[in-house]
């Protein structure tokens, strides 16, 4: 065959074609390689509202739902010392500011000595029965070492502090930040307080958006 100008063309070799088809495959199958890693790549929880847990029965459930309202999560148990005193405390709180724009959110865990050894439906019953909570009552969960409940340790990685005991309890703003938080003894009074005043400003910031 002859180029213009009466000239021969030099047509590649078939090892040129080979390498040729090698490097195009290579550049194709990176490109799909880098595509594949941002898709799955998953996404990190921004905030305490991003999570999913399980229920007392085991079901999946995206805290989502309690986003724009304040949350104190508390990690809870049957047979402490503080047990009593706080479950009708919190419940009490609960009750009074209502599911508008609060919740008590519990979850049990058996970290800490023997104080919680029930699976997790007779933990909600047991609470449910003596102390008549209507709170919400989560799945057992751990909060200590590797196996640490991912939505409970985005709670003591944003205050920098891991519970020592039962009924610690965090205060979560809104958009799912952490704002507060006490340990198992301290008075309920200070507690109150806090959730009145972030549960004041929910309600003042919708009444100005109507």
């Amino acid at each position: 065959m002859e180029a213009l100008g009466g000239y021969p063309t030099r047509s590649s070799s078939p090892k040129a074609k080979k390498l040729t088809v090698f490097l195009s495959m290579t550049v194709c199958v990176g490109c799909l390689f880098l595509l594949q890693t941002q898709l799955v790549k998953p996404r990190k929880p921004k905030d305490f509202y991003s999570f999913e847990v399980k229920d007392a029965k085991g079901r999946s459930v995206s805290l989502e739902k309690y986003r724009g309202k304040a949350s104190l999560v508390v990690n809870v148990a049957s047979h402490s010392e503080h047990t009593e005193s706080n479950y009708r405390s919190l419940q009490e709180l609960h009750r009074e500011l209502g599911t508008s724009h609060f919740n008590v959110l519990a979850f049990p865990c058996g970290q800490f000595g023997d104080t919680e050894t029930g699976h997790s439906r007779d933990i909600e019953a047991f609470a449910k029965l003596n102390y008549g909570v209507t709170f919400p009552f989560f799945s057992k969960i751990r909060i200590l070492g590797s196996e640490a409940e991912p939505a409970f340790k985005f709670l003591t990685d944003s205050v920098q502090k891991i519970p020592k005991w039962n009924f610690w309890k965090f205060l979560v703003n809104p958009d799912g930040k952490v704002v507060h938080f006490w340990k198992a003894d301290e008075p309920i009074e200070s507690i109150r307080q806090e959730v009145n005043a972030l549960v004041r400003q929910i309600i003042i910031k919708k009444r100005s958006e109507l």
